[in-house]
């Protein structure tokens, strides 16, 4: 080998001995601290889903038929007036709808001046009755003209109470012309139009008083034994935040035939109008088993997955020494306790998990347990 060559691989293999003979750089350890899985009592509650309807809510039938002749105007979002829809509000008392009233009134009249003509035969036989009255007992009139006096007195009286009930009826059937709010409520339904003949008992419109809602929805018969009247009950509702409370108002006394559960309804105050017939709302009731102990940690302790989408890990410390290395373990989380979190599953009682620094680690880190 010429000699230049010969001093170019010696330099070439002192320099590869140098390089393998320097220390590779040791990974640093983190500190952290920990602490051991405990157990705590937990019962998932049952949840139920339950709807919301108005505690009451009442069908409007006309009660006199006839030509539909008006409808309750109010403004509409455009500013122009326009009947009365689903949708709008009404106060106590509202004239919602009427029909012609023409003949209504003109039976009214007949039925007044009926009532005047027996009145004034009433007062006719009233005062003949008290003649032969005073004639009978002097002995001045016979028996059959005194009979024939008091049997004219007492059917003028028949047909002044018999016109004064057609009377009533007359006006009632005036009065009934018009269909009337009875509470301060939402219109849910609408059923009449003006020019539309309507019959006696012809459903015009629907409305439903929301001051106070219910809940209602069905338990199995086993969860019967946890529903009490007259307790609270929270209720949740999606479509709106917070949580609402009411009290059990009623718990059917029988089964559905159908699907055999037993109907319960929770009474909830709606001063606001937040909760709208047909929302959907969930409520939780402690399980019918009894509390088991189940492993839970600190929410601290809770990390995402580092490799599985959608999933969360803790870090466990293995080794007996300060000196440890972190290990993730897959969990799948359950109810919340607090500060702490049942562990479904991936836990046992009594494993070390790092509470305090968990987010700056990977697989296999060398940590420092701090006390």
């Amino acid at each position: 080998m010429r000699p230049m060559a010969l001093w170019t691989a010696m330099a070439l293999a002192l320099g590869l001995l140098s390089a393998c003979s320097k220390e590779r750089p040791q990974r640093t350890t983190t500190p952290v601290r920990t602490s051991l899985v405990e157990t705590i009592e937990s019962a998932a509650p049952v949840r139920y889903s339950a709807n919301i309807a108005p505690f009451t809510q009442v069908e409007l039938a006309f009660k006199s038929g006839g030509l539909v002749q008006s409808l309750r105007q109010v403004k509409g979002a455009d500013g122009r007036m326009r009947s009365v829809q689903e949708g709008d509000r009404v106060a106590k008392g509202t004239v919602l709808a009427s029909v012609r009233q023409d003949e209504y009134r003109e039976k009214v009249a007949q039925a007044k001046a009926a009532l005047a003509r027996a009145q004034a035969t009433y007062e006719h036989a009233t005062l003949d009755w008290q003649r032969a009255s005073t004639l009978y007992s002097q002995q001045a009139l016979t028996k059959p003209d005194f009979d024939t006096a008091k049997a004219q007195f007492d059917g003028s009286a028949a047909v002044v109470d018999e016109s004064k009930a057609q009377l009533q009826q007359a006006e009632i059937a005036l009065r009934d012309c018009a269909i009337v709010a009875p509470v301060d409520s939402w219109v849910l339904k609408r059923n009449a139009e003006i020019g539309m003949v309507v019959n006696p008992m012809t459903t015009a419109f629907v409305v439903a008083d929301t001051r106070t809602v219910k809940a209602v929805f069905g338990v199995p018969d086993l969860m019967l034994s946890r529903v009490r009247l007259g307790e609270k009950q929270a209720i949740a509702v999606g479509a709106v935040p917070g949580q609402f409370e009411g009290r059990v108002t009623a718990i059917s006394p029988a089964a559905d035939p159908k699907s055999r559960v037993y109907s319960i309804e929770v009474t909830i105050p709606n001063p606001r109008n937040q909760l709208r017939s047909g929302m959907i709302a969930s409520l939780d009731f402690a399980a019918e088993a009894p509390a088991v102990r189940q492993p839970a940690v600190q929410l601290a302790a809770v990390v995402r997955h580092p490799q599985v989408a959608n999933a969360f890990a803790v870090y466990i410390a293995e080794g007996d020494t300060n000196v440890a290395t972190a290990r993730v373990r897959t969990i799948e989380p359950g109810e919340a306790h607090g500060n702490r979190i049942v562990v479904v599953k991936g836990l046992k009682p009594g494993e070390r998990v790092i509470t305090t620094g968990a987010t700056l680690l990977k697989d296999g880190d060398p940590v420092n347990i701090i006390p």
